[in-house]
């Protein structure tokens, strides 16, 4: 079980993005995440008229180290760290360090 999935809320805890939140788009291996508008970059971008793509400059969201982004916790208004914990019925869950509150649903 990973501690940050796709569709979790995000912050970033460390890099030039210090600060802003967003959406996990994608989870490239163990170590990087794609965080929607976060560390995006300009893209040159080839035009190719047989797949209809247009020309020109793009913004792409680039890959951000998991251990510089944190799970947004709605009560702490911040980054949170994340931990795991087995339930009664005996689903793991994670939750969060600060307050124990379930991420799980």
């Amino acid at each position: 079980m990973r501690k940050i999935k796709v569709g979790d809320d995000v912050m970033v805890i460390a890099g030039k993005d210090k600060g802003k939140r967003g959406t996990v788009l994608r989870v490239i291996d163990t170590t990087h995440v794609v965080v929607e508008n976060v560390n995006v970059a300009k893209k040159h971008q080839k035009a190719n008229p047989n797949q209809g793509v247009a020309g020109g400059i793009m913004d792409q969201e680039m890959p951000l180290h998991v251990s510089n982004v944190g799970l947004y916790n709605p009560s702490k208004d911040g980054a949170d760290r994340v931990g795991f914990k087995v339930l009664g019925d005996g689903r793991k869950v994670r939750v969060f360090k600060s307050d124990g509150e379930v991420v799980d649903v």
